[in-house]
């Protein structure tokens, strides 16, 4: 990953207590678990299969997770208004998680008739303790028919911040589409390359964070037993960022160490623009993988991102 999204890892005081009790409002077809979490601002907290029935999604602080994160306008310096002295200066960012020391507010989370989970956030902007963004994230979460070990995840981005506000007009950034963190056990960073072929990326631990340019739009992270998650997002136009935080093998969703993997779109998001996407999450070992992976590609290969303005 560049510098640009290294602050999105690091665990410590900044970083606002774990919350009490489960919150998550579950999809479970029989193989495939999903947890889709209240208390964190409606990001995914939960992933789980018949044969990895432990969770391998690294929940140890707001910014990691399975989430929305967006970024726009001008990078400002606002340490006299209370922004953390570590990410400044910063652009505008909300992140569905939350920011620096807060998680953030779901408005909204039911599950629909046709099975999968909607949710609304008011995300927090990551630099800022405790600041709510001008926006809205809707999310649907369910599962691909036909697909039983594949999740499928619509998001949508509303921005809604005045039209002078002080970080200004559109301008062209980098969006993750997005923001994946998995347990430090799933260390094993492959691009798909098609028919069944994968190439073994690799990186010291990070951030920075390794870049990748996986032709079919797709990564995996697997783990030393065989067992992967992988992350196909045909929205994702640029490099992909990828990378280990931290040492060892822990298979603890809390802990500090863990495995970063992020496509990158860029747009450029204004102060009322609305933004969607879709990716989707396989689980398995990696034929199973590349067989789903295969056919995801035949189906999506051409989707992209939408960017439009509100009126």
């Amino acid at each position: 990953m560049s510098t640009y999204f290294a602050g999105l890892v690091l665990a410590g005081s900044l970083f606002a207590a774990a919350p009490a009790g489960d919150q998550r409002l579950y999809l479970d077809n029989g193989t495939v678990r999903v947890g889709i979490d209240r208390a964190r601002g409606g990001a995914i907290t939960w992933l789980s299969w018949t044969t990895q029935p432990q969770n391998v999604v690294n929940h140890a602080d707001p910014g990691r997770l399975i989430q929305q994160s967006y970024y726009a306008g001008k990078r400002l310096d606002r340490r006299a208004e209370g922004q953390s002295k570590a990410w400044s200066p910063w652009t505008w960012n909300p992140i569905q998680g939350g920011g620096v020391g807060s998680w953030a507010r779901v408005t909204e989370l039911k599950e629909l008739p046709d099975g999968t989970v909607y949710c609304e956030t008011v995300p927090r902007l990551w630099d800022m303790p405790g600041e709510e963004a001008a926006a809205r994230m809707r999310q649907w979460t369910g599962f691909e028919p036909g697909m039983p070990d594949v999740v499928v995840v619509r998001c949508e981005f509303l921005s809604e911040r005045p039209a002078e506000d002080r970080w200004g007009p559109a301008v062209s950034r980098p969006q993750e589409v997005p923001a994946c963190y998995f347990t430090r056990r799933f260390s094993e960073a492959r691009s798909y390359l098609g028919d069944g072929q994968w190439r073994t990326e690799s990186q010291p631990p990070g951030p920075p964070w390794g870049r990748a340019q996986p032709p079919r739009q797709a990564m995996a992270c697997l783990a030393p037993d065989g067992q992967g998650v992988a992350v196909f997002s045909p929205a994702g136009t640029q490099h992909w960022n990828f990378g280990p935080h931290g040492g060892g093998a822990s298979a603890d969703p809390a802990a500090g160490p863990c495995m970063h993997v992020a496509p990158i779109d860029r747009a450029a998001l204004g102060p009322r623009s609305v933004y969607r996407y879709r990716y989707w999450l396989v689980v398995g070992e990696a034929r199973t993988l590349a067989a789903r992976l295969d056919l995801l590609w035949q189906k999506y290969a051409s989707e992209r991102a939408e960017v439009r303005e509100a009126p």
